[in-house]
Formats: structure tokens, C-alpha cells, sequence
């Protein structure tokens, strides 16, 4: 069968997307939506993404609201909503919507998940969903002389069991309710209820699906990575609408409990936690401790993710092939980025100290970000490793990117320039070009 750019484009976006699959395998990751998502009929889109992450081995909890839905009851009873500070006033009456809303709401959510028709997502799906009362609450008392009665906020959750359920290969599926000792319902907000547990489990990834989905700057852009000491400024300088900043208030406190990334998408795209999830830079805004691409010296670990980066490009000629060996023998050489957990750049050093000389080798960016600054930053490491080891010319031999060096300070050179050892083996049928840097 004739290979068509169909083919190619579904093979390529494949193998795009693995090493997320294997960087997320087994992580915990808390999934929180509130009730306008089933409101706006974007449940069954929903399940059908997280049964999909389910089965790439995640551990999920899904965490709902159910606000629309408490106060269509509300109306239906002919009862005013309350609220003060944007948390609902929890009378007996709003008890009573809250728990009958949020036993229809889980219902629907159990019944998307038992889907298994043909020729849909959900074919050959089978999802257990666990849910219980796994939530400790205590009430929010009296505020600014409001008494909030039934509303409450999480004291506790019960890990032990949430992570058997986990284990077990179940979604654990958390209402908008907690319980107290003495046998008391509270109505919690899905935020903190979402919050407290990513907290309590410790875990990888909290998830956000807002009607606004994500931050935006200033200017409007949308800001896809954050980290806390912006994400607070940018709370105090008042720009962001009522319902963004109480949700990056819930990511930030998530962030200070040790939960490695928290993030803010959009419910309105479909697909929007996929989006997120495997593409460099998402849909939404991700709330960090610290900016997640770092730039460092390789370890063994990453020697698996810089020959998927260079394989392409030994394919086509770019770069001189290497097997595995070689590469996990000198990863000591490699300088690499990564970006949440994925290898996205990376460059050697082999130095020659007789000639204080350096050659820059299989200097590779994913062509996804090319064009954002990485190879200028693995070229300066790789300078500044070079002056740190007494070296003073650096020396690349390239066959398709000499413009590239050239813009950045190299000039051309012969073969004769190189160091004796290096000299040896040059490959003259590749015909590489010889083009050297000062380091001053």
C-alpha cells in the first residue's frame, strides 16, 4: 500500500505524543470541573478523554460541581440562592438541592463512563468508578456576620482508600459534599474539594476545566506557563476576572502543598485536557513552583530521550549515526533541555585539551519548538563548558546548518584545523564543513 501524508501525519503525531504517554504512566493526576461543563453537554467529550488517559495507565480522580444544577433546584422550589463572596449560603432548603444535584450529576457521570458502543472512543472501555465518603468536612462557621450554615470546607481526605481504589485500576469520582463525625452534610466548593485531595494524594498534575480556561496577560495573550512569584503578582495587580483568580488562588495553594503542576483549561475546547496534556505548549495556563524547561548536563536516565530526538535527524543525514552504547558511554558529554519530564533539546562537548580545543557534536531540537532560543541556549552552555575546562576555539563540523553557526560567530575553516586526533577522522566522503568559534 502506497504510504500517503495522511499516513505520515498519523505516524509522526504518534510518535510525538509517547514520550508523554510514558512520562505519565502511572502518575496521579486530579481532574476538576464544575456543573456548567454538563450544562453546556460536554460530559460525554470529557469521559471519553479521561477513559482514554485511564487506559495509558493514569490514575485519575475526577472532581465535579454542581453549582447551575443546585440552583435550577433552587428556583424549581420557588427558593432564593445566596451567596456572600461568591460561596453560597448553605440553608436547609440549598442542603437539599445540593445533595439531590449532586446525586444526578454523579449518576450521569457513572452512566457516561459504563458507555461501550462501537466505533466510538468508548469501545471496549471498561472504567470502574468508585465514590464515596472519602471527604472530612467542617463548616465555614460565621464570616463578616454571615452565617454560612451547611457550607463547609474540607478538614480531611481519606488517602488510604482513594489510593487503594487507584491501585485497584478504578477512577474515584469525588461529589461536592463532605461529612462530618457527628454524621453532618456540608456543600463544598468543587475548587477546594479538588485542591484538598491533589494536596493529600500528593499529586502529579491538578486540572482545572474553567469556562475561561487559562490566564491571560495584559495584552490579552494567553500566558501557558506561570510560576508562582508571577502568578501571585498578577493576582494583586486586580486584572483578572472574579472566577480566574479564585481558581489560580486554588492552583497556587495546590503548588504550595507540593503538587508538582497545577493547571487552568478551557472547557469550551473539545479535547482541551488532551490538548494539554500532549502538546509542548497546551491550551491553558500551567501553575508551577518554578519554571518547568530546565536546562542541565544529561544523566544515563536521559539517554533514551536524546536518541528520539537525534534518531530523525541521523535518518536523513543531518547527524552521524550513533548506537546506544556510544551514547550512554559519553551522556557525561551531553548538555540537554528538558520540559516536563521530556527531552527537547540537546548538545555535546568532546574536548581536546593537547590543542585546547572543543568540538560541538549532535546539537538537536524538536522541531515542534524550533525557533524559541533553545539552540542558542545549548550553544552558550556548551561555551561556557568549554572556557570551564581551559578550552579557548570551539569547532563544529556540519553539513546542512552552516548559515546557522555562522550567524553565531563561526567562521570557516579546513580540515587542517582541526586537532591531530580529530583530524584522523574525518570523514571525507561526507564532506562536513569545518567552522570554528574564539571563545574569549
Amino acid at each position: 500500500m502506497a504510504e500517503t501524508s495522511q499516513h505520515v501525519q498519523f505516524v509522526a503525531w504518534l510518535r510525538a505524543v509517547a514520550p508523554y504517554i510514558h512520562a505519565f504512566r502511572g502518575k496521579t493526576i486530579v481532574v476538576a470541573f464544575g456543573g456548567e461543563l454538563v450544562t453546556a453537554g460536554r460530559l460525554n467529550a470529557l469521559v471519553q478523554d479521561l477513559s482514554l488517559l485511564h487506559a495509558m495507565g493514569m490514575r485519575l480522580v475526577l472532581v465535579f460541581g454542581s453549582r447551575p444544577q443546585v440552583d435550577e433546584q433552587m428556583t424549581l422550589r420557588g427558593a432564593q440562592s445566596r451567596y456572600h463572596k461568591g460561596m453560597r449560603v448553605t440553608d436547609p432548603i440549598a442542603l437539599e438541592c445540593a445533595k439531590e444535584a449532586a446525586g444526578e450529576t454523579r449518576l450521569d457521570i457513572e452512566a457516561a463512563f459504563s458507555q461501550g458502543l462501537p466505533n466510538t472512543p468508548m469501545a471496549h472501555s471498561t472504567v470502574r468508578v468508585i465514590s464515596g465518603n472519602f471527604v472530612t468536612a467542617r463548616p465555614v462557621g460565621i464570616v463578616d456576620g454571615v452565617d454560612f450554615e451547611q457550607t463547609g470546607l474540607v478538614r480531611k481526605v481519606d488517602v488510604q482508600t482513594i489510593r487503594l481504589a487507584l491501585s485497584s485500576g478504578a477512577l474515584v469520582l469525588l461529589p461536592p459534599l463532605g461529612f462530618s463525625p457527628t454524621g453532618e452534610a456540608f456543600n463544598l466548593a468543587m475548587e477546594d474539594v479538588a485542591c484538598s485531595t491533589a494536596i493529600a494524594l500528593d499529586a502529579d498534575k491538578l486540572i482545572f476545566l474553567t469556562p475561561s480556561g487559562g490566564i491571560t496577560d495584559e495584552a490579552g495573550e494567553l500566558i501557558s506557563e506561570i510560576a508562582e512569584g508571577p502568578a501571585r503578582r498578577l493576582l494583586e495587580g486586580g486584572q483578572l476576572d472574579a472566577d480566574t483568580a479564585d481558581t489560580l488562588q486554588f492552583a497556587l495553594r495546590a503548588c504550595d502543598g507540593g503538587v508538582a503542576r497545577a493547571h487552568i483549561v478551557p472547557m469550551g475546547v473539545d479535547g482541551s485536557v488532551l490538548l494539554e496534556l500532549f502538546l509542548h505548549d497546551g491550551v491553558g495556563s500551567m501553575v508551577v513552583e518554578e519554571t518547568l524547561e530546565e536546562l542541565r548536563e544529561a544523566a544515563s536516565d536521559d539517554v533514551g530521550g536524546i536518541i528520539a530526538l537525534i534518531r530523525p535527524l541521523e535518518e536523513d543525514g543531518t547527524l552521524v549515526k550513533r548506537d546506544r552504547g556510544l551514547i550512554e558511554r559519553e551522556v557525561e558529554n551531553f548538555t540537554v533541555i528538558e520540559h516536563d519530564g521530556v527531552i527537547f533539546g540537546c548538545a555535546a562537548l568532546y574536548g581536546f585539551t593537547e590543542d585546547h580545543m572543543g568540538e560541538l557534536a549532535c546539537l538537536a531540537v524538536n522541531p515542534k519548538v524550533q525557533g524559541q532560543g533553545d539552540g542558542e541556549r545549548l550553544l552558550q552552555r556548551i561555551e561556557q563548558r568549554a572556557k570551564a575546562a581551559g578550552l579557548d576555539r570551539l569547532f563544529v563540523l556540519t553539513t546542512r546548518t552552516g548559515h546557522w553557526f555562522l550567524k553565531r560567530g563561526f567562521t570557516p575553516g579546513t580540515p587542517d584545523d582541526l586537532p591531530r586526533a580529530r583530524k584522523n577522522l574525518y570523514n571525507w566522503q561526507r564532506k562536513s564543513l569545518v567552522l570554528i568559534k574564539r571563545l574569549s
